[in-house]
This record gives C-alpha cells, sequence and structure tokens, in this order.
C-alpha cells in the first residue's frame, strides 16, 4: 500500500507542477472540482443528469483552461519542453484530450440521427428524454474513457500505474478544491502564473 500512496502522490504532484501553472486554469478547475463534486451526489439520483453537469460544466472549464490559458512554452520551473510534458503524461495529454472531447461532441449528433442506435435503445420521445439518452451516454463515454486509459497504463506501466491514476481522477475534484481554492483571490491581486517556488526548489 506504501507503493501504491507513493505513485499516487506523485501524479499528483506531477500533474500539478507540470500543468497549472496559470491562476486562470487553477481558477477554472477550482470551479471544474465544485461541480464534479455536485455530480458525485447527483450520481445516485439521476446519472443522466449528472453526466450532463459533469461533461457540459466540469469538463468545459477544466479543459478550456488547459488549451487556452496554460502555458505551452519552456517550462523554466520545471526544466521541461512542452513536448516532453506531453511524452510522459501519465493521463489524457493534449492528443488524447482532442480525440476524446471529438467523441463527446458527436455523440449527441449520433443519438439525434440515429435515436435507437440501431435498436439498441428505446428511442427518445420529447427532448427531455433526447438530453438524458445523451446524459448517459457521456456517462458511459467517462466509464469506457476511465477504464481504456487504466487498461493502456497497465499493460504499458504496470498495474499500479494504471489504478493509481484511476484513484487520481475519481479523487481529483477534492484535491483540487483543497489546491486550488485560493486562486480566484491570487486572479483578483492581477497575478496571471503561479510562481511555485514552492515547485523550483523540489524540481531543481
Amino acid at each position: 500500500m506504501n507503493e501504491f500512496f507513493q505513485t499516487l502522490k506523485t501524479q499528483r504532484w506531477d500533474d500539478h507542477r507540470y500543468y497549472h501553472h496559470s491562476r486562470i486554469n487553477q481558477s477554472l478547475h477550482l470551479i471544474s472540482a465544485l461541480c464534479f463534486l455536485v455530480s458525485y451526489g447527483l450520481v445516485f439520483v439521476n446519472p443522466a443528469w449528472a453526466a450532463l453537469l459533469a461533461w457540459c460544466v466540469s469538463m468545459t472549464t477544466r479543459q478550456a483552461g488547459h488549451f487556452f490559458f496554460e502555458p505551452r512554452g519552456y517550462d523554466e520551473v520545471n526544466q521541461a519542453t512542452d513536448a516532453h510534458k506531453e511524452e510522459i503524461k501519465v493521463g489524457y495529454n493534449i492528443r488524447r484530450k482532442i480525440v476524446l472531447l471529438a467523441v463527446w461532441v458527436a455523440l449527441p449528433a449520433v443519438l439525434w440521427f440515429f435515436p435507437s442506435l440501431g435498436g439498441l435503445i428505446e428511442p427518445a420521445v420529447g427532448m427531455k428524454a433526447y438530453l438524458e439518452d445523451v446524459g448517459m451516454a457521456w456517462f458511459c463515454l467517462g466509464v469506457v474513457g476511465l477504464l481504456f486509459r487504466v487498461g493502456q497504463l497497465w499493460a504499458t506501466q504496470g498495474a499500479m500505474q494504471g489504478f493509481a491514476w484511476m484513484t487520481k481522477i475519481l479523487t481529483d475534484p477534492f484535491h483540487d478544491v483543497m489546491l486550488y481554492h485560493k486562486a480566484p483571490l491570487y486572479l483578483l491581486r492581477g497575478q496571471l502564473i503561479d510562481p511555485m517556488e514552492h515547485v523550483g526548489s523540489e524540481a531543481h
């Protein structure tokens, strides 16, 4: 168990120091995390609407932070190029995210034009039923996306990395609230980039 928790700690540390320099990105992760926590509670009541909230609000704010606000140049803090960080990223790097988000965008269109999915499900009647079908499709996409990457990591880096990453992903909302709850305050003070002095001492 000690090895598992150390692996989890390392993955969390690398995720923070490599991919969360922007205070805007950190603030968007805070919003995302809070919405994910609501989704976690909602999943026991209505998984479809939980998935709609998670994908439409939590995932869009989270990924917008990475795509539009996180610096992609040379990382002076960690002495690493963006290409190097993308290559060693344990979870979904930009290339994998684009594939995942492309499927996410395509699913509503598929359900619109093929509401029964070739007879696999009962065709939706009305907008509410259609949205619930989209929500369930996105819920399944989230589960498949999680398990698919766990399987990849298991095959390439061992079961420990895979299960640690799955644990990290599922607990990220709690961890992000603790880590980035002060980010909006720094933004209000005009600080756009986290100086990451706590990281610099460890990286070197």
